[in-house]
């Protein structure tokens, strides 16, 4: 007898236990993140985990996310891909298929978002890259999406500027040969710096490999070419090496970035060798305004420093899916069918306000944006320079 009712006891609890779990996962939105906490760039992990984990919260303190009258609460799941491409598969694979999420956010870098994206398709999973500028990241690929401008597009911005402002008849270019991200862009400036100075114009065009510390032997190439600005499409970590030992080797020009500079970390490694610099990104946080400055002034008093533009656009990212999973309607509980209603909301998105501009989409499922150029001011900050838009 006293078995027995233990027994039900146990029953019971056990019971309500499951119900009060599947209620949980009924009124939960889980969204994975694919991001780089380790390797050669944690710091772009970093700040896209601080981004998610601040709208997280937000969201989740009002309540939730409204999906057809019903409220969802946010649930986020960080994995690390080690900035590397096999893992940034292997991660893709785990939340897809072992934690179900609904849509992935990242991977960040082109070398890791492009096999990432070919995953996220081939399982018919949303996926958004908050970061990533190559056009193989998303090309063909119906399911995978980005926040970030391309590269075809922000290559000739700096091309432009160059010449406008430096009044550049000669350039060269180093870049990472393994990388998706850094060879595109090369190449692509390469391209337009020649078509519009002239067959030759880039006069030294280096590479170097994966780990290499020691640009020495590709810089003294390229100072003795004497070009009039050095063009590189390189991840802060590297920026930060190259412009030290090109001053170490008497150059003395200027260098034009990219958008893989904007890193709250590149003043911390370069200091003053990179101020007076500029490079081509999303968005300026010195001087910015409005709910841009609201984002930036949240980010800094929670997390200490002032968020560069992976944050900013992790936080738009993040909001393409959530307008998403609202154009949905309702959400069923069936995790393939409610992905597709979250990759067809995502596609007929008409406009999205975003903190680093407002996005339309085109059949690629690439934002149509503007740019912005900024220059590294004496105080080691991101200032405005200009704003280019398509």
């Amino acid at each position: 007898m006293k078995k027995s009712y233990i027994s039900v006891i146990l029953f019971v609890v056990l019971s309500f236990i499951c119900s009060s779990i599947a209620f949980a996962a009924d009124d939960t939105i889980k969204i994975g993140f694919n991001i780089p906490l380790t390797g050669e760039i944690p710091k772009v992990g970093e700040e896209s985990k601080f981004a998610g984990q601040m709208l997280m919260n937000e969201v989740n303190a009002k309540g939730g996310v409204d999906v057809g009258g019903k409220k969802y609460k946010l649930e986020f799941i960080y994995e690390d891909n080690e900035s590397k491409a096999e893992s940034a598969v292997a991660v893709s694979l785990k939340l897809i298929e072992r934690d179900q999420v609904l849509a992935i956010v990242g991977p960040n870098s082109s070398k890791q978002a492009i096999p990432a994206g070919q995953v996220a398709n081939d399982n018919k999973t949303p996926m958004i890259s908050p970061w990533s500028t190559n056009p193989d990241t998303t090309k063909d690929r119906p399911w995978v999406f980005r926040a970030a401008f391309i590269d075809p597009f922000q290559g000739p911005i700096a091309v432009d500027f160059a010449i406008k402002t430096f009044k550049a008849q000669k350039a060269a270019v180093l870049y990472a040969l393994s990388n998706d991200y850094s060879k595109n862009l090369a190449e692509i400036f390469q391209a337009d710096f020649n078509k519009k100075k002239g067959a030759g114009a880039v006069v030294a065009f280096e590479s170097y490999g994966d780990k290499d510390q020691d640009f020495s032997a590709q810089l003294t190439k390229i100072v003795a070419a004497k070009p009039d600005i050095i063009f590189l499409p390189n991840n802060y970590n590297e920026v930060a090496l190259i412009v030290k030992q090109a001053h170490d080797l008497g150059w003395k020009g200027p260098f034009m970035g990219a958008d893989a500079w904007g890193n709250s970390e590149l003043m911390t490694l370069c200091g003053d060798d990179c101020k007076g610099h500029y490079f081509t990104t999303h968005y300026a946080a010195a001087g910015a305004k409005g709910e841009t400055k609201e984002f930036i002034d949240k980010y800094q008093k929670l997390y200490g420093y002032q968020p560069a533009d992976v944050a900013a656009l992790t936080w738009d990212a993040i909001n393409v899916v959530l307008a998403g999973i609202q154009n949905a309607g309702k959400l069923t509980g069936n995790v393939r069918k409610d992905r597709e209603a979250i990759r067809n909301g995502i596609s007929a998105i008409k406009e999205v306000k975003g903190i680093t501009g407002n996005m339309k989409f085109d059949e690629q499922g690439d934002p149509i944006k503007c740019a912005v150029v900024v220059k590294i001011n004496d105080a080691g900050e991101f200032e405005f320079a200009e704003s280019v838009c398509p």
